[in-house]
């Protein structure tokens, strides 16, 4: 378990399920597989996040417009973008 931003504490367990040979060809650090898109950054810990998802699935919301134009479009929780996952891996190389 590890704690990011320690001003939101966001708290994340890791869990190993399986190690996989080496692959030569592949860049490493790399992510095979996960679940669900990560909150945004700076969105305000846990209770900020269910404001947010709360105010970007309700376009009657007063904070909708607002949320979107923030996040840069749309935001679908349920998403995890692999590609974009291992480009920022890649990134702190």
């Amino acid at each position: 378990m590890y704690e990011y931003d320690f001003g939101d504490s966001w708290q994340h367990v890791l869990v190993v399920e399986k190690t996989l040979p080496i692959e030569e060809a592949a860049r490493y650090p790399i992510c095979v597989a996960g679940a669900r898109a990560c909150p945004p950054e700076d969105v305000g810990g846990i209770l900020g996040y269910e404001d947010f998802l709360e105010a970007v699935e309700e376009p009657q919301h007063p904070e909708h417009g607002q949320f979107l134009e923030w996040i840069g479009g749309d935001f679908d929780p349920e998403v995890l973008d692999l590609d974009k996952v291992n480009r920022l891996l890649r990134a702190i190389r």
